[in-house]
């Protein structure tokens, strides 16, 4: 399963009313596991920059004055996604909107919700009510987020890369969609691998035992499992 982690960063909230993507970053999952294939552009959007989404991203006008536009990066981008990839984003309807604005636009085919995986949806159902921004999920999850102190497109998508195997689970991800969930509509595009996990005994010596009995006893009143021994000897 191919998987693309990924974030935009922008010169506003609609590309409907004007505005434009001045970066893009992504890194590649295969299984779960970064493959260390990464996609990043800084886009020139052939508009102004306001001021006030620059204290954001520090992208200035100047600075993407000689940048490439995204007519010129988009087929570097669809062969990159291919035909397999299925997209992570945080709070991914912002970001495929003007992915496919600027597909849509160039003739190129856009992208389906289907093929979409919103980790901000499922922070909300993992947290109910916690805040759930990417820096909040670091946080929560303590992945390093120190080199954030603009928004960046590909550090952030590596962070989001991080957050998304915590919210899987961790080292053995495994997904927890629940059915009636338009978190993931594909259910069959995201499988993991099973581990099974085997119980493990272990046996106490008498000399032990005796320890965590007079522990208990000491410790602890009318503990249920002393008394259910009790009842158990008295039977």
């Amino acid at each position: 399963m191919r998987e693309i982690c990924f974030d935009t960063e922008t010169t506003g909230f609609d590309p409907e009313t004007g505005d434009r993507l001045v970066e893009i970053g992504a890194v590649e999952l295969v299984n779960h596991l970064p493959t260390g294939n990464i996609f990043h552009e800084y886009i020139n959007p052939e508009r102004d920059v306001p001021e006030e989404v620059v204290k954001v991203h520090g992208l200035t006008n100047e600075f993407l004055a000689d940048k490439p536009t995204f007519a010129q990066i988009a087929q570097k981008w669809v062969d990159f996604i291919g035909d397999d990839g299925i997209f992570v984003a945080h709070n991914a309807q912002f970001d495929m909107k003007f992915i496919n604005y600027e597909l849509k636009k160039l003739g190129y085919e856009v992208y389906e919700w289907d093929r979409v995986v919103d980790t901000l949806a499922i922070a909300k159902n993992e947290f109910p009510g916690a805040r759930n921004n990417l820096d909040a999920l670091c946080r929560r999850f303590n992945i390093d987020n120190s080199a954030r102190t603009f928004h960046g497109a590909l550090l952030d998508a590596q962070l989001l890369a991080e957050v998304y195997l915590q919210l899987l689970g961790g080292d053995e991800p495994s997904i927890k969609f629940v059915q009636g969930d338009n978190t993931h509509k594909n259910y069959d595009k995201i499988k993991t691998a099973k581990v099974e996990i085997k119980e493990r005994h272990f046996i106490l010596s008498a000399q032990e035992e005796e320890i965590h009995r007079a522990f208990m006893e000491k410790n602890l009143k009318n503990a249920l499992w002393l008394q259910d021994e009790v009842k158990v000897e008295n039977a």
